[in-house]
């Protein structure tokens, strides 16, 4: 049985990453930081394991508060040497569990819902984190197309290839150096004053030029950006779509049912104007999207700025209709605080993001559209 394992160490402060040697004991992991001589140790009853349930992502442990420390392993090998070692680390995730079939996975699925239905009805929705949890990314993806063609049919896309490639390449270094995922992301920029953003299944993010004409950099919008690409990471749209949408979304979703997915478009383009996310989904976006950016090197400053400077509208305001992203997105001063903090650990990158463009040309995407005869619904 293999015991020692080559790891990636971050103390939860900083965005760096320290080399490090891990060893499995019955209660749990021996940790040493061989360019410094640490070594301490992390019981199995503390650590929680957030990555490495699906195929291609690396093993991430974690261990602490908000601003918690973590082990990024890239063989699941140490998932099934652990729980063979401790009886303390059975929370961890089972790789063998990976050998299945995703047709029997769905298969089973169906069968309990089948059986639910018919004596609970409302039970149904109990089913949704899984469902999300399990519907391959392709799904996901034609779910997305289907919503972005309801939010952002093709004449209201703000259709500038130059400034979209900028856009994109904001994505593009946010996501260079995130953990392995499945997902392809695209920006679709509306030409609605609205001022929110939203992400959708399968990648999609749609930008409402409202919301871009109101960043005064590239770092702001990259802050919003990381925020929606953590919510597509984490499945947040496609679990609380489920939870929310018919069963007729569900049940496609335990199917599998690829072909029939865009029926369900306008259902769930629906649900998601109406959505507001999980307090703890939020949370979860505002943490990873603000490891996202430290990880990219991009300055964490420009989501902080964003969020204080709507926010600060939004008290002139009231309820003013440009205020939407607030509505869906809320930033109490409970989480800038938080969002504060996490970025103290990091200093400020020495290089801005996309120094040598114009910011003030490129939010002027939707340049010469006309004006929009009425809003998407949102």
């Amino acid at each position: 049985m293999r015991l020692d394992w080559e790891a990636a160490y971050l103390d939860g402060r900083t965005a760096a990453r320290r080399r490090a040697g891990v060893h499995i004991t019955r209660t749990g992991l021996d940790v040493t930081l061989p360019e410094t001589g640490t070594r301490f140790f992390w019981p199995f009853r503390e650590i929680r394991q957030t990555q490495g349930t699906y195929a291609g992502e690396q093993v991430r442990l974690e261990r602490g508060g908000e601003l918690a420390e973590a082990l990024l392993i890239g063989d699941v090998g140490f998932l099934s040497a652990a729980r063979a070692v401790s009886p303390e680390a059975t929370h961890f995730h089972d790789p063998a569990r990976r050998r299945f079939r995703v047709g029997l996975t769905f298969g089973a699925l169906v069968a309990a819902v089948a059986l639910a239905v018919g004596i609970y009805y409302i039970g149904i929705p109990a089913f949704a984190a899984v469902a999300a949890a399990r519907v391959p990314v392709s799904w996901e993806d034609k779910l997305g197309s289907a919503i972005v063609e309801h939010f952002a049919p093709p004449a209201q896309r703000c259709d500038d290839p130059a400034r979209q490639a900028r856009i994109d390449g904001i994505v593009a270094a946010l996501t260079a150096k995130a953990r392995p995922q499945p997902y392809m992301f695209r920006v679709t920029v509306v030409n609605s004053s609205i001022v929110n953003a939203v992400a959708a299944p399968g990648g999609h993010v749609i930008l409402f030029r409202g919301l871009l004409e109101r960043t005064d950099s590239a770092e702001e919008l990259a802050g919003v950006l990381a925020h929606e690409v953590e919510h597509v990471l984490h499945r947040h749209v496609t679990r609380a779509i489920f939870q929310q949408a018919s069963t007729g979304v569900l049940m496609a979703a335990l199917v599998g049912d690829v072909s029939g997915v865009v029926a369900y478009g306008l259902e769930g383009a629906r649900t998601l104007g109406d959505l507001q996310m999980s307090r703890a989904a939020e949370s979860e976006a505002d943490h990873d999207g603000m490891r996202l950016l430290q990880e990219a090197g991009i300055d964490t400053q420009g989501m902080i700025t964003f969020f204080e400077k709507l926010s600060s509208h939004e008290r002139g305001r009231g309820n003013d209709s440009l205020t939407r992203y607030l509505r869906t997105h809320p930033p109490t001063a409970e989480r800038i605080s938080t969002l504060r903090a996490l970025a103290a650990t990091t200093p400020k990158p020495e290089r801005r993001l996309l120094p040598d463009d114009d910011w003030n040309d490129i939010r002027r995407v939707c340049e010469g559209l006309p004006a929009p005869a009425r809003s998407p619904r949102r």
